[in-house]
């Protein structure tokens, strides 16, 4: 059995001092989430912000959607539909 692996693959400069401003997760590819799922998630975010950064998600499917709405996450996390819509209101200010 192969180990699943997820690649992040970050580009510049990445140290203690020059971290991102903004995270996005881009979920396009993902088809299901579960509470384990949306628990890294929270984790993540909390790591994030105490770095003094934002993260935000995009191109939530369906069920994912309604999982966030579930648990009130869609009022904690920014999403954006898709990409694009992150890199126009992110990007262009």
């Amino acid at each position: 059995m192969s180990p699943v692996v997820k690649i992040i693959q970050p580009s510049g400069i990445l140290d203690g001092t020059t971290g991102a401003d903004v995270v996005l997760i881009d979920f396009t590819d993902v088809t299901f989430m579960d509470s384990s799922g949306l628990g890294a998630l929270v984790l993540a975010l909390k790591t994030v912000r105490a770095a003094g950064s934002q993260l935000v998600v995009c191109s939530i499917n369906e069920q994912i959607r309604i999982l966030f709405e579930l648990t009130s996450m869609d009022r904690v996390f920014e999403i954006f539909p898709t990409r694009d819509a992150f890199n126009s209101k992110i990007l262009s200010t």
